[in-house]
């Protein structure tokens, strides 16, 4: 056992003698939000009196509070520490948790900003924030091992930049396998790592991307899970590969129930946050010589069962499509699966 693994599982042990009765925040809260399910209202410039756009986190909160939603996780970016405070009176009148979402830093000169924004996030409420270290999916920003190798190098840099800013906050920072990293080279950047203050933000679907089964990714990254983002996915298959979407929870092959216990295993305290987005499919060109570019060492036997995968699984409805809807239909789209989502997530998956 490295330090990291002796501080976390002491961590665990410590949250379970200060509250031998787990509370009612950590044990039952309703699922949560990821503001980009609201990729269309958020920072809409569309005019509608039904899907008015959010301006900002406290509108992100007004309205996750009005759908039953438990809390919010919500991008962290120039606040002011006025704002901050705003946010703050907001989460604690409508009983709402906070997760920020937040970019690292890059260099040294950046780290300033990056503490400011830690800051702030922690006066508005945020104990946890969200972070990426690529510039896009892994098949469609990166073209060869050496460029993936310049992003592992730089996504150390930082991480190491912005460790001893955690440390000193006291704020975790969880990194999400976003289509980039699979969750070996995730655990092993973590390892490299090896502090208590970095963790993170599982996603239970984006790894089908790089070929991953979705159980063995929640089995490999839930013992250094901090947050969540929660989705259901749909498949179909197309020339270059196959095709993957977020479906509303319960219609995708995710085993929901089975993650989630997994997460809430190594993680008692964990969140669960929807990230449904509304959107066309994405593409996986997965037989495509372009898409190999940066991978040395995965087996063909992943390739095999993804592709089965696929063809044993098609989304029987046909992956629905926003790109021929009205930016009215687009919100109401959007609104009505996050609705179903959070509903399935109380009345199936317990998270009330």
């Amino acid at each position: 056992m490295d330090r990291r693994d002796f501080l976390q599982r002491a961590s665990i042990g410590a949250m379970a003698l200060t509250f031998p009765d787990i509370p009612d925040f950590v044990k039952n809260t309703p699922m949560g939000i990821v503001v980009h399910s609201y990729g269309s209202r958020w920072n809409s410039k569309v005019e509608s009196q039904k899907y008015p756009g959010f301006a900002n986190a406290v509108d992100l909160l007004e309205h996750a509070h009005q759908i039953g939603s438990g809390g919010v996780q919500v991008v962290v970016n120039g606040w002011t520490a006025d704002f901050a405070k705003k946010v703050r009176a907001k989460r604690e009148q409508l009983g709402l948790y906070l997760e920020g979402s937040i970019s690292v830093p890059k260099t040294a000169a950046d780290v300033p900003k990056f503490e400011q924004d830690v800051v702030n996030a922690k006066e508005a409420g945020a104990t946890v924030l969200r972070t990426v270290c690529s510039a896009g999916r892994r098949y469609e920003t990166y073209h060869s091992v050496e460029a993936f190798q310049a992003l592992k190098k730089n996504a150390l840099v930082s991480l190491r930049l912005a460790e001893p800013i955690l440390r000193k906050h006291q704020v975790k920072l969880a990194v999400e396998n976003h289509k980039d990293w699979r969750a070996s080279e995730l655990v092993a950047m973590l390892k490299q790592l090896n502090s208590e203050w970095i963790g993170v933000t599982l996603d239970f679907g984006n790894s089908i991307s790089l070929l991953e089964d979705p159980m063995e990714v929640v089995q490999t990254l839930s013992p250094y899970v901090f947050t969540t983002h929660v989705k259901d996915m749909g498949l179909a298959e197309y020339a270059d590969g196959f095709l993957l979407s977020e479906v509303p929870l319960g219609k995708g092959i995710c085993d929901l129930s089975k993650m989630i216990d997994l997460c809430k295993k190594h993680n008692p305290a964990v969140t669960f946050n929807l990230e449904m987005i509304t959107r066309d499919p994405l593409e996986i060109p997965c037989l495509t010589t372009d898409y190999w570019s940066t991978f040395t060492d995965v087996p063909g036997l992943d390739l095999a069962r993804t592709l089965r995968m696929v063809k044993q699984h098609p989304y029987k409805a046909g992956l629905p499509k926003t790109s021929p809807l009205s930016a009215e239909n687009k919100l109401a789209a959007e609104e009505d699966n996050i609705l179903a989502c959070l509903a399935y997530s109380k009345e199936t998956l317990g998270l009330t």
